[in-house]
């Protein structure tokens, strides 16, 4: 377990004894623990170590959290919600000192999140249902944030999200080493070539107006969105580092990408991955659901690139990585980030090849 887990849950501590801590959750970047209380009952929070070679300002993530998650819970008490449906959004927990991070004598920053009751994840999409649940989950995020004026939020991870720039670190760190020869390089050197031209669609539509910067969660894969455990209903959208402003774009694209792929990312037989078309109808009927009223004719328009970029745009980051020494993401073994790679560039074939159903949906679906 890490160095100074105990000592940190204590400073988050909100009310009785400490009786258990584990890790929870697969995460690629933070250290995550559930922390177990008892004051009568037991009750959980969780507990985070921030990674500060990837969020190089904590305190700008968590005064973002706070905006955000007190604008959502004021929409909250006016928004109407479906009969019987709950949505709950994380709080955040202060220090015994009032703070929202304490760093700890090793210089790590952690903070600590209320835990969402009988809920549950899954890395992957169960069903139907479960698809359109993840879409309502997003749109629920997107509707409660739709007039929260982005300037309000820092951009805590410049360039997150932003192609053009993962395609240009790419070539820098081509231009300083040559990487071995092996079929998944070559192939993955290859797949990427052939699609430079496409990395720019969703920055130029931005930049000619066509598409608005808006707050975004920017990681809303399927296990970050969690499932009540009686009613299988979404009931919240967790995990909130990236919430900045950005292109609903990247969100719609990312949890399209993770949740239409029933091999999910993490699987190591990438020839086998696929796009599933029924899922993302599903997603996409619980996303409109909700969002669709605060969505332009040319929102609709960009939907098929963004899945389509997101996919590749990963398996992009997943390559860098791999060929810069795995640096960013958390790995098992030295090869585990370029088979990630190679799994997000087949769901991109896999994409491209239902191009024509794919826009059918999203036009079935305005």
């Amino acid at each position: 377990m890490s160095n100074h887990v105990s000592e940190a849950a204590e400073q988050f501590r909100p009310r009785g004894k400490i009786i258990d801590i584990r890790e929870y959750g697969n995460g690629n970047i933070n250290n995550t623990f559930l922390v177990t209380l008892d004051n009568g009952i037991e009750t959980n929070f969780i507990l985070q170590r921030i990674n500060t070679q990837v969020f190089h300002h904590p305190e700008l993530v968590m005064l973002n959290m706070r905006i955000s998650t007190e604008h959502m819970r004021r929409r909250l008490q006016t928004a109407t919600l479906i009969a019987g449906r709950r949505w709950e959004v994380p709080r955040v927990l202060s220090t015994q000192e009032g703070r929202d991070l304490w760093l700890d004598p090793d210089g790590s920053f952690w903070r600590a999140i209320s835990f969402i009751e009988g809920s549950q994840f899954f890395d992957t999409i169960r069903n139907i249902e479960h698809a359109g649940e993840a879409g309502y989950a997003l749109g629920m995020f997107h509707n409660l944030l739709s007039d929260l004026p982005p300037d309000r939020l820092s951009d805590t991870l410049k360039g997150f999200h932003i192609t053009p720039l993962y395609f240009e670190h790419y070539n820098e760190v081509l231009a300083k080493q040559e990487p071995g020869k092996s079929p998944g390089v070559d192939h993955c050197r290859q797949f990427i070539r052939e699609r430079s031209a496409f990395v720019n669609v969703l920055e130029n539509a931005k930049a000619q107006g066509k598409l608005r910067l808006r707050t975004i969660h920017g990681d809303p894969k399927v296990n970050n969105i969690m499932i009540n455990i009686i009613t299988g209903q979404a009931i919240s959208i967790v995990d909130l580092d990236t919430v900045k402003p950005g292109l609903v774009h990247y969100d719609i694209g990312d949890c399209l990408r993770s949740g239409c792929n029933p091999m999910g990312e993490e699987t190591e037989q990438p020839e086998k991955v696929y796009f599933d078309l029924d899922l993302c109808r599903a997603i996409l009927q619980g996303y409109l659901s909700i969002a669709s009223e605060f969505l332009s004719i040319s929102d609709f328009e960009y939907l098929y690139d963004s899945i389509r970029l997101l996919a590749f745009e990963l398996g992009l980051r997943f390559f860098t990585d791999y060929l810069e020494g795995n640096v960013y993401f958390k790995i098992r073994r030295p090869e585990h980030n370029i088979i990630r790679a190679l799994v997000q560039f087949k769901l991109t074939e896999s994409i491209e090849s239902q191009e024509k159903a794919i826009r059918s949906i999203i036009k079935g679906l305005r």
